[in-house]
């Protein structure tokens, strides 16, 4: 697996791949001047055993809750999705279906899918209450183990070589893994299916379902729902050196309307979140409104889409106003009276007289 990770088609692919949408960066577009030479470097370097890690840049972003991202070089992340683009498939085959985040066909919208037919399937086609637990690792990226997360991924890689790749980018970083990896969103996933196995085939929850670090189990029993709690408690703690955000343990009825990923999830539909909209009312314009329109196509918004649509075309309206106003402006003269910046001139056609 090592030998196809650093071969050369591989990470020709790998950079095909990476590109995609950041062609205008900078950083970029002065690594593909010289493409080749620097990919052949990285090949020569990962198969005599030269290759390091370098450091990251770091900034902060707000969408809408402020992360702290780090920036690995194009050199390291073009690894990344090399070593991402043969890693992923084989632990793919390993992770249980309801781990929905960083994962082909899944995502945020088949998630809250996938909570509705649960829903539906577990309450008897809604003829009994069903009791829902939402729990939180706190801190997660910042708090994953790095020899633990080495043990889980040495029990299936027998190649040396490519150990010891997973800990020269493991360890570039400390503490914990960096958000902004490709492989930190793979490594996510390898650590914490240690909780869904758990889950599934020890406390034998068959309505679990995990989005990176925010996970739900749904029962018709509350009682052992907090009994769950206090067992996964331990298993964070103990197997995983995580802990649990004590402010966000919620422990409803399906009824009562589940917020979980940008959604309030009931029974028959869904709606937008409230902070959700006020973000997506106060961003919206016309290059993003098709995207933001998406999102609501995953819930019931027939009135919010409308207002959207509408304020897009109001922002349009005051636009091209505005644009008219700086075109034409209107002056005033010296006596206060308005008049136009420039005088427009007719021909005047002489009066045909009469015999």
């Amino acid at each position: 697996m090592f030998d196809k990770i650093i071969s050369l088609e591989n990470l020709f692919d790998a950079w095909t791949e990476f590109k995609k949408e950041k062609a205008n960066k900078k950083d970029v577009a002065e690594f593909e001047i010289n493409l080749e030479d620097h990919v052949f470097k990285l090949h020569e370097d990962l198969k005599n055993g030269d290759y390091k890690h370098s450091g990251y840049v770091s900034f902060y972003v707000s969408d809408p809750k402020r992360r702290h991202i780090h920036k690995a070089s194009v050199r390291d992340r073009l690894l990344h999705h090399a070593v991402h683009r043969i890693i992923e498939p084989e632990w793919n085959k390993i992770f249980i279906f309801d781990s929905w985040s960083s994962r082909k066909n899944k995502g945020t919208h088949g998630a809250v899918k996938r909570l509705q037919n649960l829903g539906l399937k577990l309450s008897r086609n809604h003829t009994r209450t069903l009791w829902v637990l939402k729990l939180d690792v706190r801190k997660f990226f910042d708090s994953v183990d790095h020899d633990i997360l080495l043990d889980i991924l040495k029990k299936r890689t027998p190649d040396d070589r490519l150990m010891g790749l997973f800990q020269d980018i493991i360890k570039s970083f400390s503490p914990g893994l960096p958000l902004g990896n490709l492989t930190s969103q793979l490594f996510s996933n390898v650590y914490l299916d240690k909780l869904d196995q758990f889950v599934k085939h020890e406390l034998k929850i068959t309505g679990y379902i995990r989005y990176a670090d925010d996970f739900i189990l749904i029962h018709p029993d509350k009682e052992l729902l907090i009994n769950c709690l206090e067992k996964i408690k331990d298993f964070l703690h103990e197997r995983l050196r995580l802990s649990m955000h004590p402010k966000k343990i919620v422990l409803k009825t399906y009824t009562g309307g589940i917020d979980y990923l940008g959604y309030v999830c009931f029974p028959h539909h869904r709606i937008l979140r409230t902070n959700t909209k006020r973000r997506m009312f106060s961003r919206v314009n016309e290059k993003n409104f098709t995207s933001y329109n998406g999102i609501l196509q995953h819930c019931h918004s027939q009135t919010l889409q409308a207002k959207l649509s509408e304020k897009v075309k109001g922002k349009d309206k005051r636009q091209m106003t505005g644009g008219m106003k700086n075109k034409f402006p209107i002056q005033k003269t010296r006596h206060g009276s308005p008049a136009f910046a420039r005088r427009i001139s007719f021909p005047i056609r002489p009066i045909k007289q009469t015999p």
